[in-house]
């Protein structure tokens, strides 16, 4: 995985500066985006030819009026009641699209677990443990990172959870 230089950092998005300036090991995946997919993160695993189970999608709610931040396999969904759980609180509903593009800096479908405006608890379903690497957006539509879990869960602070639905 190549880390890249301070020229490429310059002009990347803020997920893929903030894994530069952590000296964290990374793959960018860059692909042409079809907005008429259905669905952003199946349509990334089909572009990078890599199995549904190790993309992952980030999505961000609401837990008891704090927004939190889920990262589950695109080939599932999340479980709101899971959610709360796994951050201590009651209830999760799905936050607005507008709030989470303005809290977040990021457009729905290009939503990073990483380098977002403002840093939001983070929960990343277990699952994410059983590969070497995951990916997740990289801040645009059409653009993923890939990197160890591990890494991811260290970045964001996340709390490892089985937050996501096959």
């Amino acid at each position: 995985m190549a880390k890249k230089s301070k020229k490429q950092q310059a002009g990347g998005t803020p997920a893929t500066v903030a894994l530069t300036a952590a000296g964290v090991e990374h793959t960018v995946h860059a692909y042409e985006h079809d907005p008429a997919h259905p669905s952003y993160g199946e349509e990334a695993a089909e572009a990078m030819g890599v199995s549904p189970d190790r993309v992952f999608k980030t999505l961000v709610a609401d837990v008891d009026g704090t927004l939190t931040v889920a990262v589950v396999p695109v080939s599932g969904s999340m479980d709101l009641k899971a959610l709360a759980a796994a951050v201590g609180g009651k209830r999760a509903a799905m936050a607005d699209p507008a709030l989470a593009e303005r809290t977040t800096g990021y457009v729905r479908g290009g939503i990073s677990p990483l380098g977002q405006r403002k840093k939001l608890p983070t929960v990343l379903d277990e699952s994410a443990g059983a590969h070497p690497t995951i990916c997740v957006s990289a801040g645009r539509r059409g653009l993923e990172v890939e990197l160890a879990p591990a890494d991811l869960a260290t970045l964001t602070k996340a709390v490892l959870a089985p937050i996501g639905r096959g």
